[in-house]
């Protein structure tokens, strides 16, 4: 559950629960919150809660992959461009393959995105 839901759902909140930590404890719970890009009451609250916190460079891999698949619907399009709206024109076999070899590169760019995840 992400934390905007959780926070909707438990909406308004009265209470304050301690927990008692050392100054070690402290430093990692606070470096768990910022790498998840959360408050550290947000973070306890959806860790106690029993939610896994994405890490902010999960958002970023997400981001990565939205950008990598914009690109294949460009070079796409592209393709699309020169082998059929304009049979012949503009764009020899080298530019084809050319295209064709960006294509299968951007593929597994976004293919090793993907395994990273």
């Amino acid at each position: 559950m992400r934390d905007e839901q959780l926070s909707k759902r438990i909406r308004p909140r009265p209470g304050v629960l301690r927990v008692v930590v050392s100054a070690v404890e402290r430093a990692g719970i606070e470096e768990r919150a910022v790498g998840a890009g959360l408050s550290v009451s947000a973070y306890l609250r959806g860790v106690g809660l029993g939610c896994t916190p994405r890490a902010l460079t999960d958002r970023q891999a997400v981001q990565d992959l939205v950008r990598v698949n914009a690109d294949q619907g460009r070079l796409g399009g592209l393709l699309k461009l020169w082998l059929v709206e304009r049979p012949g024109e503009g764009a020899s076999t080298v530019d084809v393959r050319r295209l064709l070899q960006q294509i299968e590169e951007t593929q597994a760019e976004l293919r090793r995105l993907v395994q990273r995840l």
